[in-house]
């Protein structure tokens, strides 16, 4: 059975390229990577076609991932319809989603859910912003894959 996630933040390019890369290598370390499709998708479109910002490149690379071939894209209604599970970094973003599609199949959730917390977009700060972000995203991503079968 093939587990399919989507994770969303405002541009893709900061937060959910990072969720991409952290939960793919996770699914891999577990020799899982044949059970999943993994992907992220932002509901902005400023960034669309961008590769993910540096800072998040440079975070990523630092824990031995590489997300730098990754680029920027939008949510489309057909997501809905494709994915299992679409996880938001943050409540605007959950919020985005549910205005998007009223009737979505995939189950449409916060990564941070238990207690209900953001992940906080980093793009206007240091990178010391992104570090914070990635050990946020590493552990929502360790508890989201803990809960799939």
């Amino acid at each position: 059975m093939t587990h399919k996630v989507l994770f969303v933040c405002l541009g893709n390019i900061c937060r959910s390229p990072l969720a991409e890369g952290i939960f793919s290598g996770l699914v891999g370390e577990a020799g899982r990577t044949s059970d999943f499709l993994i992907d992220s998708a932002g509901t902005g479109t400023w960034h669309v076609g961008n590769p993910p910002d540096p800072r998040s490149v440079d975070i990523a690379a630092r824990h031995g991932l590489d997300i730098s071939h990754q680029q920027a894209r939008t949510v489309t209604e057909g997501d809905f319809d494709r994915f299992d599970v679409i996880v938001a970094m943050d409540g605007d973003n959950l919020a985005a989603l549910a205005s998007i599609s009223k009737t979505p199949r995939a189950e449409i959730r916060l990564l941070l859910n238990a207690p209900p917390m953001d992940v906080p977009d980093p793009y206007f700060g240091g990178p010391e912003g992104f570090e914070d972000v990635f050990r946020l995203i590493r552990s929502g991503c360790e508890k989201l894959l803990s809960g799939i079968a």
